[in-house]
């Protein structure tokens, strides 16, 4: 008998924790020995367990599951990770598999995809679906917007004029439209509004 590959899923939503166990249920070489909600759970679950593939959920309260990747792969540098999510922005995959994580999963693939991606990530190998790699691909050559030009568009996302943007960030209004220039050219936008849509879909911004 081989041994089985041990699995952790972390994710706040008991009905996808549920459709997990329901997917992995039965199989002869996967077994699920732990569940978290949290990205905290999760460090004190992998601690316990020492599982082969950990599935992390990116969107949690709290902790997000990029800082708790990061977290244990600081402790378990050889710990094993499938990021879940519900958004194929380009910025989120990029930033988990910076992390470490070696899959990447919408959470509309589960049903068809989870058990395959647990052996390849277990395996050693990765896999990230063909349409996120075409996003990694397209985007891969162009700047990311910095730190800055993201605070601008946080605020510019709830509504706020360049001039209480400038308030806010201490900078001066032309600053502002500078920056609102350059994020409209990288993002290819046509105004502030389809700016902030690209940004949620890419990831820059969380929804």
């Amino acid at each position: 008998m081989t041994k089985k590959i041990r699995v952790l899923a972390v994710d706040d939503h008991p009905l996808l924790r549920e459709g997990i166990a329901a997917v992995i249920d039965g199989e002869d070489d996967i077994e699920l020995v732990a569940e978290a909600t949290t990205g905290q759970e999760a460090i004190e679950l992998f601690r316990a367990h020492r599982p082969d593939v950990t599935l992390m959920d990116l969107q949690m309260p709290g902790m997000n599951g990029i800082e708790a990747i990061i977290a244990i792969r600081s402790e378990f540098s050889s710990a094993r990770f499938i990021v879940l999510t519900t958004y194929q922005g380009d910025v989120q995959a990029l930033r988990a598999l910076r992390a470490g994580a070696s899959g990447y999963l919408l959470k509309n693939m589960l049903r068809k995809e989870l058990l395959d991606t647990i052996r390849s990530v277990n395996a050693g190998r990765r896999r990230v679906p063909p349409e996120i790699a075409a996003e990694l691909a397209d985007h891969m050559i162009e700047d990311g917007l910095t730190d800055r030009e993201v605070a601008v568009l946080r605020r510019v996302a709830s509504g706020n004029s360049n001039k209480i943007i400038a308030s806010e960030l201490n900078l001066s209004e032309a600053t502002v439209k500078g920056h609102m220039k350059s994020i409209l050219s990288k993002l290819g936008a046509n105004d502030r509004t389809h700016a902030v849509t690209i940004a949620l879909k890419r990831g820059f911004l969380e929804g």
